[in-house]
């Protein structure tokens, strides 16, 4: 993985990330006709749905007000911030972050992430497919955090590769997965994939948003296989009910 300014400062990271996914198909009624299911449809409750309305931004965002930092230290948003200003915070269920997001376009190679799109582009990933191929970021919405370091070590906060993590940006809660880790003293990444789910623009070296993203990774919630959109999703408006209360 490795940031938006490394394009700035030629800096390169050793692992960077994307994921690789199947479409997933919504089951037809017997004689109904059913049209085509994109593959990025959200398989979880529908935001209109009045009976059972999916879990708000601003619900989880109640919930992180304030931080009880288990990081040690803080973290820089890119390569070339000399301030580290970003802390790592802890609740029961989960640790969060609030920072900005570059775009991790790396892992497999595709037609938006590649050597020319990206000149940094990393043909792998820090975790895999349960195929054991590298994920592919320009389909599956994923979340870049810190290799293990000084400042803190996801490991030991319940967290692994196919953890889910609600990411929120501008009203929009997204579900998605750790895949891929990134310098020791750098947050705020997310794949290509995941940008464009929160209508931020996904350009690997112009694209990106300078701050206001919120990255909840809930504890000991890993999904298999970490491909599977409809798994994140379903896992993650779970998790995120019961972290708000509504579980």
């Amino acid at each position: 993985m490795r940031t938006r300014t490394f394009a700035l400062t030629a800096v390169t990271s050793a692992v960077c990330g994307a994921a690789l996914l199947g479409p997933a198909a919504l089951p037809a009624t017997a004689g109904v006709p059913v049209p085509d299911t994109p593959p990025d449809t959200r398989m979880g409750p529908a935001p209109g749905d009045v009976e059972d309305p999916a879990v708000s931004a601003e619900e989880l965002l109640a919930e992180v007000r304030s931080c009880r930092q288990i990081s040690r230290g803080r973290y820089r948003t890119d390569a070339n911030r000399s301030k580290a200003t970003v802390p790592v915070c802890g609740t029961t269920d989960a640790v969060f972050w609030k920072a900005d997001m570059d775009i991790d376009c790396d892992g497999r190679k595709t037609k938006a992430c590649n050597t020319k799109s990206d000149p940094y582009f990393q043909p792998q990933t820090a975790f895999q497919t349960s195929g054991g191929t590298p994920l592919d970021s320009a389909r599956l919405p994923f979340v870049v955090v810190p290799a293990p370091g000084r400042i803190w070590d996801y490991r030991k906060s319940g967290l692994t590769g196919g953890s889910v993590v609600a990411v929120i940006h501008k009203g929009q809660v997204r579900y998605a997965v750790i895949g891929d880790t990134g310098p020791a003293g750098i947050i705020g990444e997310g794949s290509y994939a995941l940008a464009e789910e929160l209508s931020i623009d996904p350009h690997p070296t112009t694209g990106g948003a300078a701050s206001g993203v919120t990255y909840i990774a809930f504890k000991d919630s890993r999904i298999s296989p970490i491909e599977s959109r409809a798994k994140a999703e379903r896992r993650g408006e779970a998790l995120a009910r019961a972290f708000v209360g509504r579980g």
